[in-house]
């Protein structure tokens, strides 16, 4: 089992990743990303079982990375992890094929709910 954190933040994906140890998944491979352009690139190379993006990010944003996958016919699970959540966005996220959209603060019980579904 493969997942792709992408965030332009060191520590912001250290942090998801502890979350995710946190949450149970610790003997997950993670794969680190740092912008929306670096996350296509490492779908491509990597083959994740999973993608947890943040949204804002520079060069290439987390829902435009997402959109450019799904147009050259990548499935890959795709969820964000991002500081907003409004309705707005979560639409957005759906629309786009995301499966969850988590909004910080996070804790383990809010990973668990969101990826179980998806990584049963």
């Amino acid at each position: 089992m493969k997942i792709l954190v992408a965030d332009d933040s060191r520590v912001m994906r250290q942090i998801v990743i502890r979350t995710l140890r946190q949450a149970g998944y610790d003997d997950v491979d993670v794969v680190e990303a740092e912008d929306g352009a670096d996350c296509l690139a490492k779908v491509g190379s990597e083959s994740p079982d999973l993608v947890l993006s943040d949204w804002n990010m520079p060069n290439m944003t987390g829902i435009e990375c997402l959109r450019a996958l799904r147009a050259q016919g990548s499935s890959v699970p795709f969820g964000f992890v991002t500081s907003e959540g409004s309705p707005e966005m979560r639409e957005t996220a759906s629309d786009a094929g995301a499966l969850f959209l988590i909004a910080k603060p996070f804790t383990p019980d809010t990973f668990r709910d969101a990826l179980d579904a998806v990584l049963a």
